[in-house]
């Protein structure tokens, strides 16, 4: 095993402890904060806690002149970001409503439903694959991402077939798999920039919430010019602005890493654990039941995502594609 594949494990092993946290954190925030207002803070917080490691990387880069292929001064990393600006200005938009939407939507649906809900976008990544990048689907492709979609109404219906689900439920699956698609169409467009050697994970962490954070809080305070410094009175408040901000980054942060060392394939396999971390502290934490109908989508949605993605490292002459 390489030193990358090993760092690529060590991150990507951290990251599915911290993202498994994430919804945690979410939902036991106190009813009364706005996911607006929580949403903008916790990309703010992110930025402000990885602008230092961006400057120390920044300043460590340009002591190395011997790897030309790497981001190595300070102008270059401004051209790049002048080069890439408008990329990076829709990256900041989309993400900062995905970050509003991912607390609403676990608000609604909880913390096992989401997690579950949000494994999907291995699926959404073989759609955009298809759509942007021209790549073929394989009948196993196929078959299993079936499979993944019936593990999840599995879980989330617990094997009935009623009709009489728990509407806030639906809804919150609903917007999660919204907010599912705009995730993978915003991580391919960051990985581009990873590709072409013009961003760094630490970057883009930064920039991308800083943005989101600016686009969120100027919207907040338009719509709520009257109450906008009310949650900022309250220390609890503000210790869930740094929690949620702490561990959103770290996860983001770790994912980054995670692909700047592994393909995509095999890095998404390392992070498809996360409902099983999520479902254990959901248990003990928010008291939410974990079922086995719960044990047996998540065990048919982790199988789904692993096959899935095995399936591109075949070659592209195989005659299972169509």
């Amino acid at each position: 095993m390489d030193d990358s594949t090993k760092k690529g494990l060590l991150f990507g092993g951290l990251g599915v402890f911290i993202v498994g946290l994430q919804p945690i954190v979410a939902n036991t925030r106190p009813q009364s904060l706005d996911a607006f207002i929580f949403a903008a803070m916790t990309c703010l917080i992110e930025a402000i806690m990885f602008f230092p490691l961006m400057v120390f990387e920044i300043k460590k880069k340009n002591l190395n002149t011997n790897d030309p292929s790497r981001v190595t001064s300070q102008s270059t990393v401004f051209q790049n970001w002048k080069k890439n600006i408008l990329l990076i200005i829709l990256i900041g938009i989309i993400f900062g409503i995905n970050q509003l939407f991912f607390f609403i939507g676990y608000n609604l649906a909880g913390a096992i439903n989401g997690s579950l809900t949000q494994k999907t976008s291995v699926f959404f990544g073989l759609i955009f694959g298809v759509l942007i990048l021209k790549e073929r689907i394989t009948k196993v492709q196929i078959i299993f991402s079936v499979i993944l979609f019936l593990g999840l109404f599995l879980a989330i219906a617990q094997g009935s077939l009623s009709t009489s689900y728990n509407f806030d439920i639906v809804i919150g699956v609903i917007i999660l798999l919204s907010i599912t698609i705009l995730w993978m169409f915003g991580h391919t467009l960051t990985k581009s920039m990873f590709d072409r050697n013009e961003m760094t994970p630490t970057q883009m962490v930064f920039l991308r919430n800083f943005i989101s954070g600016i686009f969120l809080i100027s919207i907040y305070f338009i719509i709520f010019p009257v109450d906008s410094l009310s949650p900022f009175n309250n220390p609890v408040n503000i210790f869930f602005f740094i929690a949620m901000g702490v561990v959103y980054g770290s996860g983001l942060f770790c994912w980054y890493k995670t692909l700047s060392y592994l393909d995509v394939s095999k890095a998404t396999i390392i992070i498809s654990p996360t409902p099983i971390v999520t479902s254990i502290f959901a248990s003990f934490i928010l008291g939410e039941l974990f079922t086995v109908f719960h044990l047996i989508g998540t065990f048919l949605v982790i199988l789904s995502i692993i096959i899935i993605v095995k399936q591109k490292e075949f070659p592209k002459n195989q005659s299972s594609q169509i």
